[in-house]
């Protein structure tokens, strides 16, 4: 399996004053937000699951650096995110920020409106499969697309 270089720090336990490890704020957050997914994370997480989409692995409720991607295939850097109605004004810039963020750290990230997942399942299990066939620009060689403004 190729994975990116910073894998490892994506899921920092924090250490407490007796040397013991307890999960990071956002390991604990992907927790809580795994046990009350939504009606759509749960339909698309039907189809990603068990390697099912050309066999590879997704995991649901990512902690990547101060963020939780609803999906993610670290060995292809991909990121998968829902969005619900309220993403249609209030959420915008802080989407674009998020998206910046991931793109930045390697992530190749698609967003898709719960109303797709819900209605039009096999068209977004298609644009993602797609996806993933796209070579990562963490892979040996690179190809993919690269975030703007980042050399080539």
């Amino acid at each position: 399996m190729v994975m990116h270089a910073t894998y490892n720090t994506l899921f920092e336990p924090h250490t407490t004053n007796d040397n013991t490890t307890m999960p990071s704020p956002q390991t604990l957050l992907a927790r809580n937000l795994r046990r009350h997914s939504t009606d759509a994370e749960r339909h698309l997480w039907k189809r990603l699951r068990r390697r099912q989409l050309s066999g590879y692995r997704f995991r649901r409720q990512v902690p990547i650096g101060t963020y939780v991607a609803d999906f993610a295939c670290l060995e292809r850097s991909l990121v998968v995110e829902l969005d619900g109605s309220q993403h249609a004004d209030r959420e915008v810039a802080h989407d674009r920020t998020r998206d910046d963020y991931l793109e930045r750290r390697g992530f190749r990230v698609l967003r898709f409106w719960n109303n797709d997942v819900s209605h039009r399942l096999d068209d977004v299990i298609e644009i993602i499969w797609s996806e993933l066939e796209v070579p990562s620009p963490n892979e040996v060689g690179g190809g993919g697309r690269r975030p703007e403004g980042e050399p080539t």
